[in-house]
């Protein structure tokens, strides 16, 4: 059973049409989770429609929506195993229009394949995403150097690549010795599970080897507990059921806990997680509780459980640590741009510029600048336009990331140093 296996929670990340759903399709194949006579039917229905390369990306992309327009929307969650491990596959659109759901994709990731093709090298997104994910606290990632097919397997090119790369990994803190840059071709197998003859100058681990190299972050089961809630369904004969992955602490059956910033208490009655039934919960978990005395009408996306002893922090203001990644002019105090964290959607005022650091060493670089703009890193002072659950970073990192986005782009990331409460 491979519940024995520990578990990790895998990102997939990169510019759109890099491959990142063909690689997943081609891992869970490799890794016996998808039949041979499914990815067949794939490969027949997609030369059918004249998009015979996408025939692993539709393992993953299995709503209709995606297959006709080609691109990936929702993020699915899929498993597969490998020697070591089990993983659940959290597939990151990378498409604009979802980096909202890449941020609640990747906070939930313990690791990363970052894909980046070798015919384009890096593009905006590859940038964004890589930003993005260190921001939102993943520290293991692993590049896949894809399509090394349509670069004729070039050495050469590889290296240009791992250049570009190495670059951006510098500028935040990641070392890209520790890096495995693996030269893949998902469409046609190299590198995934075993090398492949079309490489032989490379001499590293597979996709799947490397991914045995990666290690299980220590369970935060030590903090408070702290669940963001994903959604909150009625179902009938047991009430109202929260579902949301269980970030920090452990959660029982008889516990008293209470939703913030709603305030709602209750006691545990009992905990879901893949339709059957646990007697309590621990980090990494996605599970679904009912709560007696919680209504439907208490509960909702975007609020935090945690126990009525420890309850989760509502900010009145917060303070953060923000990089800004794109913004069309100068970014001024007043500025009320969405904030994305966890699983909540706030509006926040930049009530005060205090200092505007040096992105590559976190220096001060200047006192309450008048104003910030891209590239630049700062410590503001925000103010939720309504109630909203946010940890300081040092205390409970997985509620102490957030995302700022307006007109339809992530304006920045960050994370909350500090929480002045309600």
């Amino acid at each position: 059973m491979a519940a024995d296996k520990p578990h990790l929670n895998l990102a997939v990340i990169g510019h759109i049409d890099h491959g990142k759903s063909t690689l997943v399709g081609r891992l869970m194949f490799e890794a016996g989770a998808v039949p041979a006579h499914i990815i067949e039917k794939f490969r027949a229905e997609a030369k059918e429609k004249g998009k015979e390369s996408f025939a692993f990306a539709w393992v993953m992309d299995s709503l209709k929506e995606e297959r006709e327009r080609g691109i990936t929307i929702d993020i699915a969650h899929k498993r597969f195993d490998t020697d070591k491990y089990y993983f659940t596959v959290v597939d990151c659109p990378g498409h604009r229009d979802f980096v909202k759901n890449m941020i609640t994709g990747a906070s939930q990731a313990d690791a990363a394949i970052l894909v980046v093709a070798a015919p384009d090298g890096v593009m905006a997104q590859t940038k964004e995403h890589i930003f993005l994910s260190r921001t939102l606290g993943i520290n293991q990632l692993i590049v896949a150097v894809n399509k090394m097919d349509a670069v004729e397997y070039s050495e050469a090119r590889y290296k240009e690549v791992i250049e570009q790369v190495s670059a951006i990994l510098k500028m935040i803190g990641f070392k890209p010795s520790e890096i495995p840059f693996i030269p893949t071709s998902a469409f046609e197998g190299d590198n995934i599970t075993n090398s492949s003859e079309n490489t032989p100058w490379y001499k590293g681990p597979s996709i799947m080897q490397a991914l045995d190299q990666l290690t299980v972050p220590t369970k935060p089961d030590t903090l408070p507990l702290r669940i963001p809630v994903e959604d909150a369904y009625t179902i009938s004969g047991i009430g109202t059921v929260p579902v949301g992955r269980v970030e920090t602490g452990v959660m029982k059956k008889g516990d008293k806990i209470i939703f913030m910033p709603t305030g709602t208490a209750g006691e545990v009655k009992s905990i879901e997680m893949h339709h059957e039934e646990i007697a309590q919960a621990v980090p990494g978990d996605n599970i679904g509780w009912n709560v007696r005395g919680v209504g439907k009408g208490d509960v909702r996306r975007g609020d935090v459980c945690g126990h009525t002893s420890n309850p989760p922090s509502v900010a009145d203001e917060f303070v953060g640590q923000i990089v800004v990644l794109q913004h069309p002019s100068a970014i001024t105090a007043g500025y009320t741009p969405v904030f994305h964290s966890h699983t909540s959607q706030v509006a926040c005022q930049f009530i005060s510029l205090d200092k505007k650091l040096d992105p590559k060493t976190g220096q001060v670089k200047e006192e309450n600048p008048t104003f910030i703009k891209a590239g630049d890193a700062a410590i503001v002072t925000f103010k939720p336009t309504r109630p909203m659950v946010i940890e300081p970073v040092k205390e409970i990192p997985q509620l102490g990331r957030f995302a700022v986005r307006d007109m339809g782009m992530t304006i920045a990331a960050g994370m909350c140093m500090s929480v002045k409460q309600k």
